[in-house]
């Protein structure tokens, strides 16, 4: 059996080695960019785990699982676009090295690569593959919008927000494992429980980053910390914050929530101070580890000895552990 860390190892092989033969060079050249750029490939390393609960050669199918890389990679790109982002990972992104026009256009056609390469699995199960990768991306750009319309709200409730971190993250993690299965010629109950794990252990992870981008390292996370807190992102930490505050820690919520100007490191303090004496931090954590024993469930029904799920086990145990 292969570890997450081969397997990691055999993703970004075949990322570095795919080739973009057609013309103009120019429209290729972001999508390899963005590829190259690394990351986490959590989607993909899924993909091949799940499949390898059934079978032992993961190999044939880094086609498909290196699709989901580069449709996500796209959704990254768009998103970096919307948000006017600087930095991906520590390097440019592409609008920013390029230009908002072929950021556009590269990125449409990472989306029609990634259909391409997602295709290219057995034609016996290719519709179904099909199906849930296209209802995936649907899902996926319904949770983005969403969030878009969060933005304009002060109402949003937790449950909202919940079904929103479903479909903009979950559903992709879910999609990934889900597809594994299938390829292996998984029993559908499996597969389904397979996708019900992906939900689960999504949403902990999204919680995860919620969290992460108030209370992680800065040196270890990669970027300054406190970013939600001074774009007012409508998180589950600040929807908490205003849900449990007694009436003056509401009014300073509201009052940080509201200010046109002011100082990006004062604020971040206050609100987390906010946070701390409201208890959120505790919420958070008590809702992430929710979560998380959910999604054991569900691979715990997965019909398979124990010892085939250790490997996805242990990923599943490291991604709830990451400090980034």
């Amino acid at each position: 059996m292969h570890t997450s860390d081969e397997l990691l190892t055999e993703v970004n092989h075949f990322l570095d080695n795919l080739p973009y033969d057609r013309r103009p060079a120019s429209l290729y050249e972001p999508i390899r960019y963005v590829l190259s750029m690394g990351g986490k490939r959590i989607r993909p390393i899924l993909m091949l785990l799940a499949y390898q609960l059934y079978k032992d050669d993961p190999e044939t199918i880094l086609t498909q699982a290196t699709a989901l890389e580069t449709y996500h990679n796209y959704t990254l790109l768009h998103d970096d676009l919307m948000d006017n982002a600087d930095l991906r990972r520590g390097h440019e992104t592409v609008h920013k090295r390029w230009n908002d026009n072929q950021a556009i256009l590269s990125g449409d056609s990472m989306l029609v690569l990634a259909y391409e390469r997602m295709a290219q699995c057995a034609e016996d199960k290719l519709s179904r593959v099909l199906g849930i990768f296209t209802r995936t991306a649907l899902e996926i750009g319904e949770g983005q919008q969403y969030d878009i319309d969060f933005e304009a709200r002060t109402d949003v409730k937790e449950e909202e927000y919940i079904e929103m971190i479903r479909l903009k993250t979950s559903v992709l993690l879910a999609c990934a494992l889900k597809i594994g299965g299938v390829l292996a010629g998984a029993p559908d109950e499996d597969v389904d429980n397979l996708y019900k794990f992906g939900e689960q252990i999504g949403l902990a992870f999204q919680l995860q980053d919620d969290y992460l981008d108030v209370y992680g390292d800065p040196k270890v996370f990669g970027k300054a910390i406190g970013g939600d807190i001074t774009s007012n992102k409508k998180t589950y930490m600040l929807i908490n914050a205003f849900n449990h505050a007694n009436d003056s820690q509401r009014a300073e919520l509201l009052r940080w929530a509201t200010a046109k100007e002011f100082d990006r490191n004062e604020k971040v303090a206050a609100v987390t101070k906010l946070y701390n004496e409201i208890g959120v931090d505790k919420l958070t954590l008590n809702k992430i580890a929710f979560y998380f024993e959910e999604s054991r469930k569900y691979l715990d029904a997965v019909g398979v000895p124990d010892d085939r799920k250790t490997v996805l086990r242990q990923f599943a145990e490291k991604m709830m552990s990451r400090k980034y």
